[in-house]
């Protein structure tokens, strides 16, 4: 299928330095004042591309090179069971995963597919590089399933204690090999040490997180199906967020369906939620802090281990940025609600028995954060509400075919050494390891 690469420039959100996207992985300007950078793209007005399959329909704001194999597309429809149990007359529900009734073909089971097809998308076919993601668990399901199919080299890090979201139906090609920071460990141990192997060898590249522009316009492929589905900019958007990258990706797609002009004014209010008790962004916002306020480490942990949606607990997530998380929910208006395990999990019931599918806990934070919105006012009945459901069907996936734990290929201490975590990452690569090692 013929393909005609996007157009774009990148912007400093601080500064409004403009550049090309020199070498096609440009994730900051070295030189220029810390910020998230957005792509500009050439096409104002965005005109879906018919002719090509899934999320790549979006091309015209999608910085990418090339188009893959198996993507599927956030698919966005007309509430009524749960808009009718709430009052709301005008709720639509963009849902990411596994739902074929509805055209919903993400077979992981999360709109993190949307960020892993943009990612590697923007990779020209001569991507040399070994890409690195750590993951909390979803975002690694996604990218495995991706680079498994294409062929793309990527080292997972996650921890040893949410490997069990690391599910497959088919087998991960052995370009995919996944380290594990040790039992107790958590997303921002994970982090740590996928940043040490990228900066102690340049055999590997940081898939980047928030400041790739590729993962943010892919997750924001989510606005894009509810705008271009609804005809107009919702007036409140729910999401429940971990690093908070899916919001800003969703404010950042309502500037552009603004400067399109054919959907209405930007109006849409970002209201996002954590689940308790871990909850510094809930934190952060009450006390109007830029910086980001988070427990000590042994605490944070604890919270952690409390929380039903694990997903949700990045301890260092794009906050005080310019262009991120804080910047978004004051230029939107928007605001940040706590759930508890049982909120999320009488939520998620709820939504299955009116709605007919199945959703992840961290989606089930978002809706239990909508039947708070109701209750207190925070939105009206007459509202056009998005309900981004992030991550659903998974339990019918699973139910209807076999699936696998991705074998680990290395366990690593959480207090080992960066040469450590470098060396073992190495000789993943070198031996073409398959099966389970450790470096106690």
């Amino acid at each position: 299928m013929s393909f005609r690469p996007t157009e774009y420039e990148l912007v400093s959100v601080a500064t409004g330095t403009r550049r090309p996207d020199e070498g096609g992985w440009t994730l900051s300007f070295a030189d220029d004042a810390p910020s998230l950078i957005r792509a500009v793209y050439a096409e104002k007005r965005l005109t879906l591309r018919e002719n090509l399959d899934g999320l790549y329909k979006f091309a015209d704001w999608l910085p990418i090179r090339r188009t893959l194999k198996g993507s599927g597309s956030p698919v966005t429809y007309r509430s009524e069971g749960l808009a009718d149990v709430l009052g709301l007359e005008n709720l639509w529900i963009t849902f990411n995963g596994w739902w074929p009734e509805k055209g919903a073909l993400m077979k992981s089971g999360t709109f993190k597919e949307c960020e892993a097809f943009s990612v590697c998308g923007r990779m020209s076919d001569d991507f040399d590089k070994i890409l690195v993601v750590a993951s909390a668990g979803n975002t690694a399901r996604a990218f495995a399933r991706v680079c498994s199919d294409n062929k793309i080299s990527l080292l997972l890090f996650v921890p040893e204690d949410n490997l069990e979201s690391l599910w497959f139906d088919e087998p991960i090609d052995s370009c995919v090999k996944l380290i594990a920071p040790e039992a107790g460990g958590d997303y921002f141990d994970a982090i740590r040490m996928s940043n040490a192997a990228v900066a102690g060898s340049g055999r590997f590249i940081a898939e980047g997180g928030a400041a790739n522009v590729a993962r943010r316009d892919g997750m924001a492929t989510t606005v894009l199906s509810a705008v271009t589905t609804i005809g107009r900019i919702p007036d409140a958007y729910f999401q429940a967020v971990g690093s908070g990258t899916g919001a800003i990706a969703a404010w950042e797609a309502a500037m552009r369906f603004a400067e399109d002009g054919r959907y209405g004014p930007n109006a849409m209010r970002l209201i996002v939620s954590q689940n308790t008790p871990f909850v510094p962004m809930v934190d952060s916002w009450k006390a109007d802090s830029r910086d980001f306020l988070v427990a000590d480490d042994i605490t944070a942990r604890g919270h952690v281990n409390e929380v039903n949606a694990k997903v949700l607990t990045n301890r260092r997530p794009p906050w005080s940025v310019p262009g991120g998380l804080y910047d978004a929910l004051k230029s939107s208006g928007g605001t940040v609600l706590g759930a508890t395990n049982e909120e999320a999990s009488v939520a998620g019931a709820r939504f299955a028995q009116l709605e007919g599918n199945d959703i992840s806990p961290a989606a089930g934070v978002a809706v239990a954060s909508l039947f708070k919105a109701v209750e207190t006012g925070l939105v009206q009945k007459k509202d056009t509400i998005m309900l981004n459901i992030t991550g659903g069907g998974m339990e019918r996936f699973k139910r209807e075919r076999d699936t696998h734990i991705l074998e680990v290929s290395a366990v690593i201490p959480l207090d080992a050494e960066d040469e450590e975590i470098v060396a073992a990452a190495e000789r993943l690569f070198d031996q073409g390891l398959t099966g389970a090692g450790s470096l106690h």
